[in-house]
């Protein structure tokens, strides 16, 4: 096929025969050169990709063993060792072990995938190549991954890739998972809290900084393992001995928020955090590592950028604290901490945009802890990578759950997709089966949706008798996380693209929203299947308390109100975490790009979005505390639950909740009359009453307008707003439509005139415009006259058919006639003309007055 390649594997085989000569037989079988990597190499460097030396290509069977025996070369995080010897066009992709998986998982990936991992080392070895059992080379290649399928419990899990801007630690962050034995309750405010005054760096001492953050203007270009290249600078300070007990603040991991902490007195700091990358706001999320602590102390932290001028730090909810000595000596985890908690506006002005202030203290358990602090519960993508890797590696899960790559981010960072259902015994009852979308973190900071997620993949994939009976009834579609980019660096509401993915579902920029535009591309297949009986998307919500949803008012008398009988039925399922008088169902115009209104006009009635609180509820039994991860988690079952009520043959539940609602909504009707002072009119139907008139907005969700185009594309905009308004200045466009018509019958006449230069029997009709000027104003007159009479009408071709005859229509019209004395000689018929040695038709015009808009 290449005959050039041909010949140099010809030269590079002979080269090599004589030193194989004299090569020790026990040694042929572990110097095997590696057919698929000399196959790549000579491919590569016949068409110029490749210009390194053959020597500096290690044949991978040559170091089966060395990977397979040597223990330095084992990972020991979660992002491996950084390795420089390797040239930028062989650079590895580290991957990423599994440390948080438990012990018999452990035991079971360790036989057969240790040996799999491409580890942090000079050596370069082919992942194409299996192993016998006596640890020999298997010529077999694998099968391709990332392709078709999601990772098999064989292989291992790529390591998330991060922007080139930002550095990363190479530390594997932790988190043991841990329910409190008693319920946390939320503050309650004294009236005493002090509320400090900003100092600021000018007069305190910065002991953390970021310095390569990308700043709005900049946009995303390029990821990779482990982010920014060269050795991680220390933004921290260091410590000038034992005595010195100045905190050290880090937060360059993954899902990690803090860009400075400035020390304002011995154990008093200001912190500011990191804005969502490429974007100048959503500062909400923060999750951050100190370290150096002393016991007995009371310290103070005060975030200073906060955007948001109400909050639920202002209503009882406290700041979450994991101490790393207490997981390992108490095995106990996140824990609700803090005292005099405050939240207000910050006091400096700049002429911008105000900021909020959040101040809290806190007494560390023990003297030199590494504890962490955060917004809410983290939930990473490697957190999700180890969970859908143990249902992988679950031989009975893995029989009804199917898991794919949906896409990949900008990043290039995997989007999952699951595909749960029961294998159907007939293709009837296969096609018979209606399906249910749900998805989570589109807000990479709401990670609330994760452990709701998480609750509902627990129950849906057990072996419970009602996980069954769902499984047989529907076919879910999952997409956990939508947003993996801005859970890795840590966002709180935006992609790498500077834009919030949940105003983004009517986009047509499949480049700049991938996860977006293949999630609804996705959806719209499935919709042309089966029917989609549910959509709904985990949210979190930072001013409400409890759990609801957003939906959307059906108008169809045939369906009235079926779109509020699930968020009922979920309220009754969950009469302590879940508040149906918090749910609303307005379409609002800044929504219409939001999932679940992009959803409910593609065709699916129950489309909601289930907002979750970042603090607690205020029902029942959990009145005034905070939400744990079970919490959450049992919600993902109560929709399981719920889903059943719905869709139960009886529909006893469904009736009895559709009257509920109809008595409900008519209480609503009578209490906006009384408030508006006027008597409900009792012979018109209640029912007719717009829905959308009796709710408030959704504004107090945590809404932001879309800010147009992805980031890396507003320049390009820019650039041809600039050119289009040069090209309008350069070109005088004509006003009105007799402009347009005076100057189409000029360049007429020019056409003709330049005709009868080569024409001799134009000679005469030439003659006659130069000696009578007065035509052309006829001319105007008939084309004036014409638009007056009669509407212009488009010409389809793009030349005028010029013909002899009349128009029965425009012939009417007197003021078609030359002026008198004017007897131009157009004969009746087409005749040749010769020009050049060719034959050629010269077309005669009828006196029809060609108007174009």
């Amino acid at each position: 096929m290449f005959p050039a390649l041909e010949t140099e594997l010809k030269q590079e085989v002979g080269s090599h025969r004589p030193a194989e000569l004299h090569r020790n037989p026990a040694l042929d079988q572990k110097t095997l050169p590696d057919p698929y990597e000399d196959f790549m190499y000579h491919h590569l460097q016949y068409y110029g990709y490749f210009k390194a030396q053959r020597g500096s290509l290690p044949n991978s069977a040559t170091h089966q063993s060395v990977w397979k025996n040597n223990p330095r070369y084992l990972l020991n995080s979660s992002l491996g060792e950084r390795d420089d010897l390797i040239l930028d066009t062989l650079q590895k992709e580290k991957l990423l072990w599994p440390t948080c998986l438990p012990s018999p998982v452990h035991n079971q990936i360790d036989a057969v995938s240790r040996d799999s991992l491409v580890l942090s080392s000079p050596l370069l070895r082919s992942r194409q190549l299996l192993y016998d059992d006596l640890n020999g080379v298997n010529p077999q290649l694998r099968e391709p991954q990332d392709l078709f399928s999601f990772f098999s419990g064989r292989g291992p899990l790529q390591a998330p890739r991060w922007p080139i801007e930002c550095e990363v630690i190479k530390e594997n962050i932790h988190h043991i998972e841990w329910v409190p034995p008693e319920p946390e309750y939320f503050y309650q405010p004294t009236g005493n809290e002090k509320v400090p005054e900003i100092i600021g760096e000018e007069k305190g001492i910065v002991v953390y900084q970021l310095l390569s953050v990308p700043t709005k203007g900049s946009y995303f270009t390029s990821s990779r393992v482990g982010g920014k290249r060269g050795v991680i600078k220390e933004p921290t300070v260091m410590l000038q001995g034992p005595e010195d007990n100045t905190l050290l603040f880090e937060s360059r991991f993954e899902s990690g928020n803090l860009q400075k902490a400035v020390k304002v007195g011995t154990y008093e700091y200001e912190l500011t955090l990191r804005t969502d990358l490429y974007t100048n706001k959503h500062t909400q999320w923060f999750y951050f590592r100190v370290q150096n602590t002393r016991k007995d102390v009371t310290y103070r932290f005060t975030i200073v950028n906060l955007l948001k001028p109400k909050s639920l730090y202002a209503v009882g909810m406290k700041p979450l604290m994991y101490s790393e000595l207490d997981a390992n000596i108490y095995n106990t985890g996140w824990k609700r901490e803090g005292n005099e908690i405050k939240y207000y506006k910050n006091n400096t002005d700049d002429g911008q945009q105000p900021f909020y202030c959040l101040t809290w203290t806190i007494r560390f358990p023990h003297d030199q802890d590494t504890c962490f602090f955060a917004h809410f519960y983290p939930y990473t993508y490697s957190d999700l990578q180890c969970y859908l890797l143990s249902v992988a590696n679950n031989p009975i899960q893995s029989q009804f759950c199917h898991l794919r790559t949906l896409c990949r981010s900008l990043a290039g960072n995997t989007v999952y997709l699951l595909t749960i259902t029961n294998p159907s015994r007939t293709p009837e009852e296969a096609a018979a089966k209606k399906a249910v979308v749900l998805s989570a973190r589109v807000h990479p900071g709401e990670s609330n949706g994760s452990w709701i997620m998480k609750g509902f993949l627990d129950f849906i994939l057990s072996n419970s008798p009602d996980a069954q009976l769902l499984r047989d009834l529907f076919v879910f579609k999952v997409v956990p996380m939508l947003n993996p980019d801005g859970v890795i660096v840590g966002n709180y509401r935006c992609s790498l693209a500077g834009r919030d993915l949940n105003r983004q579902y009517k986009t047509i920029l499949k480049e700049s929203f991938p996860c977006i535009w293949y999630t609804r591309n996705m959806i719209k297949r499935l919709l042309e299947e089966r029917e989609v009986l549910l959509y709904c998307d985990f949210h979190g919500h930072s001013r409400k308390n409890n759990i609801f949803l957003y939906g959307c008012n059906n108008n169809d008398h045939k369906h009235w109100l079926h779109e509020r009988v699930f968020p009922l039925m979920l309220s009754k399922n969950a009469p302590d975490k879940f508040s149906f008088q918090s749910c609303n169902f307005k379409v609002q115009k800044c929504k219409e790009g939001t999932g679940r209104v992009v959803m409910w006009r593609m065709g699916i009635l129950n489309s909601y979005t289930m907002e979750s609180t970042f603090c607690g509820s205020t029902l029942g039994s959990k009145r005034d505390t905070h939400f744990t991860t079970e919490d959450l988690k049992s919600l993902g079952y109560h929709v399981c639950d719920t889903l059943l009520d719905f869709c139960d043959p009886d529909q006893t539940k469904f009736t009895q909740c559709l009257k509920e609602l109809k008595e409900l909504l008519q209480q609503e009707i009578q209490k906006k009359f009384n408030e508006l002072g006027q008597d409900m009119d009792l012979e018109r139907s209640w029912s007719d009453i717009p829905l959308s008139d009796l709710e408030s907005s959704t504004s107090g969700s945590d809404s932001s307008f879309s800010d147009g185009l992805p980031v890396h594309l507003l320049n390009i905009a820019d650039e041809m707003n600039q050119k289009k308004m040069l090209k309008k200045k350069k070109k005088k466009l004509l006003q009105t439509r007799k402009q347009r018509n005076e100057q189409y019958q000029k360049n007429y006449l020019m056409r003709e005139l330049k005709l009868t230069e080569d024409t001799p029997g134009m000679a005469r009709f030439a003659s006659t415009l130069q000696k009578q000027p007065t035509f052309s104003r006829n001319l105007e007159n008939s084309s004036s006259s014409t638009m007056r009479n009669e509407k212009p009408r488009f010409t389809k071709s793009k030349k005028p058919d010029f013909t002899a005859s009349w128009s029965p229509k425009r012939s009417t019209n007197c003021s078609l006639t030359p002026a008198p004395g004017i007897k131009p000689n157009w004969p009746q018929n087409r005749y040749p003309a010769t020009r050049r040695g060719c034959t050629a038709l010269a077309m005669y015009p009828s006196l029809h007055i060609y108007t174009y808009p």
